[in-house]
């Protein structure tokens, strides 16, 4: 039988042990939430983002909801460079847009390479590489009939709980249907987050594209918030949030619209 203070000591022991093992969960958990809002983190993961619009076409009857399942998979290249790869497939449901179609099905998928050196340049986090469009919709009402290639680049920086920076990419069509309008387009997606100490991520973005063929922009603003989860052990995150279209082509969306999305991680 254990002596009063072989008890004690035990207790105490196992009660550091428990603080300890508690305290590396919590900054797994912290470090895993701030990964996510790195673009480029060496990281796996898996989103899958519903985006909901509506206000379509000039009598505003038109809706549209993208479901965009996002992989995010790094690859360590040497020790200095890893590739990230980020690819974009949309699957599409859309009413009345263009009017008097319903269609439904794959879209045109997007996939970016970026090559990023490990260590920071100056306090900042940098990303460089090709981005590839390709002309996969399953109806012509849902993509654009083109093949597109440009650059991407992406400068991010993190400090405690914050991190802000800016993603874009230049897209131009160099093969596709003839009939269907060329494609040269900017993207440009400002982003600022902050983590609370319960893995709260708080974000806000524009994720804003310049179509030179029409001179028009389409700038949807974003507010979301995001909370780490835990089930078994599986770790995933839950966004929700509101897009408001502050500028959208004739016809485009209008006024609000919704995020909602769950990513999927597998920590290395």
């Amino acid at each position: 039988m254990l002596t009063t203070r072989a008890s004690k000591l035990l207790a105490v022991t196992c009660a550091v042990f428990g603080l300890t093992t508690a305290q590396a969960q919590t900054d797994e958990a912290a470090e895993l939430a701030k990964k996510l809002a790195n673009p480029v983190a060496s990281l796996v993961s898996v989103p899958f983002q519903l985006n909901y619009d509506e206000n379509f076409g000039a009598d505003d009857e038109g809706s549209k909801t993208v479901l965009n399942i996002q992989p995010v998979a790094p690859l360590e290249l040497n020790d200095k460079w890893n590739l990230i790869t980020r690819t974009i497939v949309p699957l599409v449901s859309a009413h009345d847009v263009p009017p008097g179609s319903s269609e439904a099905g794959l879209g045109d998928i997007v996939q970016s390479l970026f090559f990023s050196p490990k260590e920071e340049i100056g306090g900042w986090i940098v990303a460089v590489g090709p981005v590839f469009m390709y002309a996969s919709a399953s109806d012509a009402t849902l993509g654009g009939e083109k093949w597109g290639a440009g650059p991407t680049a992406l400068v991010l920086q993190q400090k405690g709980s914050w991190t802000y920076g800016m993603l874009t990419n230049h897209i131009e069509s160099f093969a596709g249907t003839d009939s269907r309008a060329d494609v040269s387009a900017t993207f440009v997606q400002p982003f600022l987050t902050y983590v609370t100490q319960t893995k709260t991520t708080l974000a806000l973005n524009t994720e804003s594209t310049y179509d030179w063929e029409s001179e028009q922009w389409s700038v949807p603003v974003h507010a979301t918030v995001s909370q780490l989860l835990k089930a078994g052990p599986h770790i995933f995150q839950v966004t929700l949030g509101v897009r408001y279209w502050a500028d959208s082509p004739p016809n485009g969306p209008e006024g609000l619209g919704f995020r909602a999305a769950v990513t999927f991680l597998f920590p290395t």
